[in-house]
């Protein structure tokens, strides 16, 4: 476990299963994660890409974040397409619990995850993709340090239009700084 001001990044649980089905499934969580077509997870799905994860040991880790102050459930984040040589991963995250949004927990996640990774899985950079529309991870992922490197245009179909697809990064003695 690691633990922030406000949250504390865990394992898995077999319970945060049907929660975390709830979170992909709600639409406005949905609508900031994947650029494929938003259609509804069921339960099985979401236990077989947990065990699939589990399986996965390329340099893949995946947590759940937990409330400190409560230990409830409220999203995840994940380290994925580690490049052991370059010493860069790619990271996701989610706050799937829409009563966190906008009250630091985000912002508080990253920190954690990001720490982990520079500190215990010695990586160099840490990069991230970011839809155009999500302004208010692109503001916490700005607010923990992270810088836009790129755009690609009009890279995401939604509510029936073009979005930009922001690429940001992190360097190791930029986040110690």
């Amino acid at each position: 476990m690691y633990i922030g001001k406000l949250v504390r990044l865990r394992a898995y649980k077999e319970e945060d299963i049907e929660r975390a089905v709830e979170f992909i499934n709600d639409e406005e969580v949905k609508k900031f994660l994947d650029s494929n077509i938003p259609f509804p997870m069921t339960k099985w799905q979401e236990e077989e890409w947990v065990r699939s994860r589990k399986a996965n040991v390329d340099f893949t880790y995946d947590f759940a974040i937990e409330d400190l102050e409560t230990g409830k459930y409220i999203g995840g984040c994940s380290i994925n397409e580690c490049d052991v040589k370059n010493r860069t991963c790619v990271i996701g995250i989610m706050i799937g619990d829409k009563e966190y949004w906008s009250k630091g927990y985000g912002s508080d996640s990253l920190k954690v995850l990001t720490k982990f990774i520079f500190e215990e899985v010695n990586m160099n950079k840490i990069k991230l993709k970011v839809f155009s529309f999500n302004t208010r991870a692109i503001a916490c992922y700005k607010k923990v340090g992270f810088k836009e490197e790129g755009i690609l245009k009009k890279e995401v179909y939604r509510n029936g239009k073009y979005h930009d697809e922001i690429l940001m990064a992190i360097f190791k003695d930029e986040f110690a700084s």
